[in-house]
C-alpha cells in the first residue's frame, strides 16, 4: 500500500491496484496504490478511511478483462459481484447472504465480476460471462469498503484484454496504453 498525496474532503481519492495503472495520473488528486487482489485492496482502503481521511468520493481506476468478444474501451461499472465466493452455499448454511452483488448507481453500465483469480482460462471466462461483462481483482472489495464507510465510489475500468488464453501477455503489453486512457478520463471527467 502506498498513498501519494493527501486525502481531503474536497477531492476524490483515486484508487489503483498497481503503479503501472497510475503512471500517467499526475499529481492533481491523491492516489492510493493498493496492490493486487481483494485482500490488498480491502486492507489499503480500510486503513486510509480508518485514519479519518475522507475524500469527496473514491474513484477506482483500473484495467479489466472482457468476458465476451467485442468489449473494448473505458466503462463505468453499474454493478459488481464476487465470482470466487459461493454466496449461494453460504446462504444455505447460515440463512444469510454474504457477498451479494452491489449496485453502484442508476446509470446503465457493465457488470464487473471481481475475484482473486487472474482469468486466463477459457472455461472460467465462459462461466463468468453468464453473469458479468468484465472481470478484475479489486473492484468488489473497494466497493464494499466504501459502502460500509459511507463514501461514494465509482469503478472505472478500461478493457486491457479478453480474459482467457494469452490474457497475462496482453495485459503486460497494453497496461501503459490503458493507463494513459484512464488518466485522460480523470483529466476530462473530474
Amino acid at each position: 500500500m502506498r498513498l501519494i498525496g493527501t486525502v481531503t474532503p474536497d477531492l476524490p481519492l483515486l484508487v489503483v491496484a498497481v503503479e503501472e495503472e497510475s503512471a500517467h495520473l499526475g499529481g492533481r488528486f491523491p492516489v492510493l496504490l493498493t496492490g493486487m487482489g481483494k485482500i490488498n485492496a480491502t486492507a489499503a482502503l480500510a486503513t486510509v478511511l480508518a485514519r479519518g481521511d475522507r475524500p469527496s468520493e473514491i474513484v477506482n481506476l483500473g484495467t479489466a478483462g472482457a468476458l465476451r468478444s467485442g468489449w473494448a474501451g473505458t466503462h463505468q461499472v453499474s454493478r459488481v459481484l464476487q465470482h470466487d465466493l459461493d454466496s449461494r452455499v453460504l446462504n444455505l448454511l447460515t440463512g444469510r447472504t454474504f457477498g451479494g452483488p452491489i449496485e453502484l448507481g442508476p446509470e446503465q453500465g457493465p457488470v464487473l465480476a471481481t475475484g482473486d483469480l487472474f482469468v486466463s482460462d477459457p472455461e472460467a471466462r465462459d462461466r463468468l460471462a453468464q453473469s458479468a461483462d468484465l472481470v478484475d481483482m479489486e473492484g468488489y472489495a473497494l466497493a464494499i469498503v466504501a459502502q460500509r464507510a459511507g463514501v461514494p465510489i465509482r469503478l472505472v475500468k478500461h478493457v486491457s484484454d479478453e480474459a482467457g488464453e494469452g490474457a497475462a501477455r496482453t495485459w503486460r503489453e497494453s497496461v501503459d496504453g490503458c493507463a494513459k486512457i484512464l488518466a485522460d478520463w480523470v483529466h476530462t471527467r473530474l
